[in-house]
Order: structure tokens, then sequence, then C-alpha cells
């Protein structure tokens, strides 16, 4: 039988690409050969025929009219977007006849891929490239702009990255969004923790901003950014002070109670409450309320941890469902994500053997601007792809002085002329998910699905694996490993013998199934967790030998300069970091980009509801629309989406957000700025 790509008309199976915990079941319909129809799979038991307007529309976005069919190579200045067509032949020997010279006269080492999860699909993003740069003997990059510091403060806490399954929180009684916009991140979670609340559940958010996830919950807990440590702690002191605690839970699998309980004294709600600006009593209403309800659980976002702090954060929060023994409930405990669970063979996958013993220098992801303007020896070479760094990486202004260096060779492989591919020497068409091969799994769910190509490619767009098979040709690397198939390389990613869970898992039961769930996890408890103690460490010794504190602390943030606002650039509705920013239905759903405050602030600069304001500091500006109203508290400042270049529009967020590291894994600090508010006049 024909492939799904050659049968012009039906309807097919498929998986969301987006970078969501969702990772939803498509099915596709199509009709003389093209996608007419997105919709969710009703058959899929998590997400269950619900999808987002971000991909019930992404055919709009497969056949967009902006859309690269074909190589560029740059024939103006760096930034000015003026390119010609060439071919991929050109293409290809273009590139590796300059890689060949800067390895004979610089080293391998000049060369630095950059890029991230455009494409949530483990060829796509962490495949044949990274086998081609082991091989090459490029620079590392350090892919932390996400999750990584929440990660390693979860870990310390817990020893991997695995909480409850979500399938079974429809039993939980109380749910705490902690730092989430659920509602626009993570739709599902939402969606069980509603129909939990049929049955008398109850749900909060704890944000900085009443978002849409704020504005659907039962209570609603405006807090300072980057101080939900102290508030974790506050609930502690009054769990432990009001004997809302589990005893036996917390002597049986946790290390260092009796060390937690005398630390958390100086963590009192009054105390608490100057720090977070939470009322005392509602940090007690909030404390019994998580104390008396069972099961209970708190989903840990990605927000809390974009801070100075941010490990520390949620390293902190985690240990809540510890003090209340909720580990032992179905439905409660906590996720923060749930990849261990779907742990594959990255080894087998990225073959970081082929680095044949050699140890290249390695670079952070989130100091770009830094690395290219201040690395000695330079990086002479930039391949990007999966992400678009000229809009998403912080300090902004900095990436783009970097990638304005006539001495930088940088070629992207993307769909569209992004911001970044604007300063590039050579662009490449990338090929969609729609249009290749690759398997997916969740960071929230338990399920890994594999995608075949639904449609044939756009114009002469290749997939990455595709991209790096042609360029270790050019390079002359015969290796058999860069030139493995699709689904060799998904057949070697999916025989993981370390982990049980997906023994049952391979490329030819997913092919007939589509998705698969992975075995029923045991609960956490009765079990031996990975940390060194096997318990739930609230004191962690291995925390203290690598420099941090050994007990959940709160820390304030760090100095940055002397503005009044702390600025929280955070995601929107309809956008995906940038994707779907250049797309016009998706722009005109979200109309403009609006910087949100407090209206005390705005009275008292003058600010009316609907005004332009001017958002500044040292690092850059912008121009956004104000909206005035109670959704943040005073001093803080919060705009929504990561907004494409457009008309000379000072719209560039990461413009002003610091590109320093945060507390553990050297994640992100987007939250961490703090910037200028002043009005320009009333928009027409």
């Amino acid at each position: 039988m024909n492939s799904a790509a050659e049968q012009p008309n039906g309807v097919f199976k498929s998986v969301c690409s987006l970078d969501c915990p969702d990772q939803c079941g498509l099915l596709v319909t199509k009709k003389d050969g093209k996608i007419v129809k997105i919709q969710g799979d009703p058959d899929h038991p998590v997400t269950s025929g619900n999808i987002c307007n971000k991909v019930r529309h992404m055919a709009e976005r497969i056949y967009d009219e902006k859309r690269l069919t074909a190589p560029l190579k740059r024939i103006g200045e760096k930034g000015e977007a003026k390119f010609a067509p060439i071919s991929w032949e050109e293409a290809i020997n273009t590139i590796s006849a300059r890689w060949k010279e800067l390895i004979a006269e610089e080293g391998a080492e000049s060369i630095l891929p950059y890029s991230f999860y455009g494409n949530m699909g483990k060829l796509a993003a962490e495949g044949m490239d990274r086998r081609f740069f082991h091989r090459l003997g490029a620079s590392h990059l350090e892919r932390t702009i996400c999750s990584k510091a929440g990660s390693e403060g979860y870990n310390y806490t817990m020893g991997e990255g695995a909480g409850t399954d979500p399938e079974e929180t429809i039993h939980a009684k109380l749910f705490i969004f902690w730092g989430i916009n659920a509602v626009s991140t993570n739709m599902h979670q939402v969606m069980i923790a509603q129909k939990a609340r049929k049955k008398g559940a109850k749900i909060v958010v704890i944000d900085v901003h009443k978002n849409q996830t704020g504005r659907l919950a039962d209570w609603f807990i405006p807090i300072r950014p980057g101080t939900d440590a102290a508030l974790a702690l506050g609930i502690m002191h009054v769990l432990f002070d009001e004997n809302l605690h589990d005893e036996a839970f917390l002597t049986e699998y946790t290390e260092g109670s009796e060390e937690l309980k005398a630390h958390i004294k100086q963590y009192d709600p009054e105390t608490v409450s100057v720090i977070t600006g939470v009322k005392a009593d509602n940090i007690r209403r909030l404390a019994r309320m998580y104390g008396e309800a069972s099961p209970s659980l708190i989903r840990i976002g990605n927000g809390i941890q974009h801070h100075d702090n941010g490990g520390m954060i949620v390293r902190t929060v985690a240990c809540l469902p510890a003090v209340t023994g909720q580990w032992l409930n179905t439905g409660g405990g906590a996720i923060k994500h749930n990849s261990a669970v779907l742990n594959y063979n990255r080894q087998a996958l990225q073959r970081p053997d082929l680095l044949y013993g050699r140890k290249p220098r390695s670079f952070n992801m989130n100091r770009l601007g830094s690395v290219l303007l201040e690395t000695n020896p330079p990086v002479r070479s930039l391949f990007i792809y999966g992400t678009n760094p000229a809009v998403v990486a912080p300090e902004a202004n900095k990436v783009r002085k970097g990638l304005l260096r006539e001495d930088l060779f940088t070629i992207v492989h993307d769909l569209f002329l992004t911001e970044t591919a604007k300063y590039a020497d050579i662009v490449l068409p990338a090929a969609s998910a729609f249009e290749s091969t690759d398997f997916y799994t969740s960071y929230w769910h338990h399920f890994i699905q594999l995608q075949k190509p639904v449609i044939e490619p756009y114009g002469d767009s290749k997939s990455n694996t595709e991209v790096f098979r042609l360029l270790a040709g050019a390079m002359g690397f015969t290796e058999r490993e860069l030139q493995d198939s699709d689904e060799e390389l998904i057949r070697q990613a999916l025989d993981c013998p370390d982990n049980p869970y997906i023994e049952d898992i391979d490329y030819d039961s997913l092919s007939r199934h589509s998705f698969m769930r992975a075995k029923r996890k045991k609960p956490l408890f009765p079990g031996k967790l990975k940390t060194p103690s096997g318990k739930i460490e609230l004191y962690s010794e291995k925390m203290k030998q690598e420099g941090y504190p050994a007990l959940p602390t709160h820390s304030p943030l760090k100095s940055d300069d002397d503005f009044p606002f702390l600025f929280v650039p955070g995601p929107n509705h309809n956008f995906l970091n940038s994707t779907f920013s250049n797309n016009e239905k998706h722009v005109k759903l979200e109309k403009a980009p609006k910087l949100f405050i407090h209206t005390e602030d705005a009275a008292r600069l003058d600010i009316e509801d609907g005004e332009t304001v001017r958002v500044w500091n040292h690092r850059g500006e912008c121009e956004l629309t104000a909206s005035v109203g109670e959704q943040v508290l005073p001093g803080v400042a919060v705009s929504q989406g990561l907004w494409a270049d457009m008309d000379d529009k000072k719209q560039l967020v990461n413009s002003l957000t610091p590109d320093r590291l945060a507390d553990m894994g050297g994640g992100a600090v987007f939250f961490s700025g703090k910037v200028q508010i002043e009005k320009l006049g009333k928009q027409k």
C-alpha cells in the first residue's frame, strides 16, 4: 500500500510536533494531496480529540506563501534579507568548502551548532545533527534555555524527572497550578482539573499575572516574581505548626525532615507576606487547604524556574507533597515533567563516541550574544536550526549585533525567512513535521508517538536528518552511523534496556499503533528514588557539597540596575515562542503586544489603559500597549508573547532580558530583569 504521503486523499494519524507537554494525537485530512483539515485524534487516551488553535490552523502555516521552497544565498548586507535562490548542491558545497577551510585554519571548534526544540521530534532535535557535529568536533552547545534549572532543582529533591501520571490526576481534590499558564501551555491538564472540579475539586493558581489560567481558578493568588520558594516555605511553616503534615510519611520516605522543621520556623506567614506580597492570612488559608485536601496535586510550571533562583524555587516547591504525604495518594503529588518515564537510548541516537575522545569547548546557549562578541578564539560559523535566537534568546540586541559580524559564516535551516535567517549567509528550506519521519515522547503524559510523512515535501525542503547526511558526505565522513536511515535511528533510540517502561515499544509496534503508552510506572513509594539516600531529600548533602544550601531556601533576585519594575515576558495564547508570530491569523487573534501594569503604577506614571508605553533598560527598549488593571501586583510588569519583527515596531521583548544564568543548570533568567516604563501616547 502506498504511504500516507503518496495517497492524495484520506484521513491519517499524526502527532503535534510543537514544544508543548500535551503532545496531542492528530487526525490529518488530505484532499488532492494537500492537508485540508487537522483535528484531534479521539482515540488518544489523554488528548482525546481536543487540540488548541495553534495546531488546528497548522495547515495555513504549512502552505503559507512565505514558506521557503529552495536554498538561498545572501546577496545583500547581513540583516537586509536580500537573497538569491541556489541549488541544494551549491548550498551543501558552499557550506562544506567553508567549513573545511575553517577546520584547516582555526580548528573545528570555530564552528558552533545552535538549536533547540522548535520541532519536538527526537530525530529533528537530537539525532543525525548530534552525530554529525560530534564527528566534526565542533564546539558543544549547552541547550539550557527552557527547563534545565528547574529540572536540576527537582532532581535534587526527587532524584529524577518523574512525578504523578497525569491520567491519575482526575482523582485529585485540589489542583495548584504554580507558575504555569496551563490554559495556553498545558490545556489537557486544565481539562482534567475541570472534570475533577465537577466532582468537587478546587483549582488554585499561583502566578505573577492573572492570565487565562488565573481567571478560571477558584482562587487566584498573585505573587511577586522570584519569591515562590518563600511562599512554599511559608506553607510548610503552617503545615508543621498546625500539625497538618504527615509524620509517618516523613519518617519513612524522606531525608532531613527534622532539619526542615527547624529551618522553616523563620518563614512565618508575616515574614513571608513581606517577601511575596501574599497576605499572611492567605498563606495560612492556602496551607490549610493544601494540608486538608487529599489527593492534592501541584502542577509545577516553567515560569518559576526562569529566575536567578529558579532551580531552588522548583526544588522547594517539590518538597511540599512530601510534607503532606501526598505521594501515597492516587492522583496526588506533583508534576514538573515526566520525561524520565519515556527515557530512550540517547547514547545510541546521538553517538557521542563519534567524538573519538575529543573534548570540544562548550558554550551556554543563553549567552549567544556574548559568545559571538567576546569569545576568543572566536566562533567563526553558526549552524542554526529548530530555533530563532534573534527573537528568542536573552539580550537579543547583543545577539543581533553578533550575527552582523562579517567574519561569521551563518547557516539557518528553517521553514521561513525568520528574523535570524535574515542574518544568514546560506538559508536552507526545512521540511515540516508532517513531511518527515520521527518519534515523539511527551514530557507530561506517558505516550510515545510515531510520525510518518503525511504529505510530500513542500517545494525543495529537506528534513534535518537529510541535511546532515548530505553534509556528512560532502565533508568526506565515511562512518556508517552518519548514513543511517530515519527508521534505523528510531530503532536504535527505542532499544533502551535501561528503561523497562518502554521495553515493549519499538518501531514495528509503533508503526502498527501510532502511539503507545509506557508500562504503568509503579507508585514512587514504596520504592527507592535515584537520590543519594534513595528517599525524598528535604535535606540534601549533595547540594551542600556542590555549593548550595542543603535545605530549601529563599534568596532574593540579583540586583539588575536601579529600575523600578520587575519585568516578566510570559507566553501568550496564540504563539509558541516565536512560532506563529509571523502568521496573520494568529497575530490578529492576539491583536497587539501588551504590557500589564497595576492601576496604582499607571496612575503614578499618568498612563491610561490602551496608551503606548516605552519600556526600557540599559539593554534595549520596546513600545507596547498598556493594559491597566489588577492583573499584576504593583511594581510588576508583564508582557505576553514573542512578537515577530514588523514595520520597524519596537516589540522585541527579549531585548530587555538579561543573559546571566540561573542558580542551577545554566538555565535562563528571562523573568528576573528590571525595566522602567514611561508613556508615549494613545494608540490610533
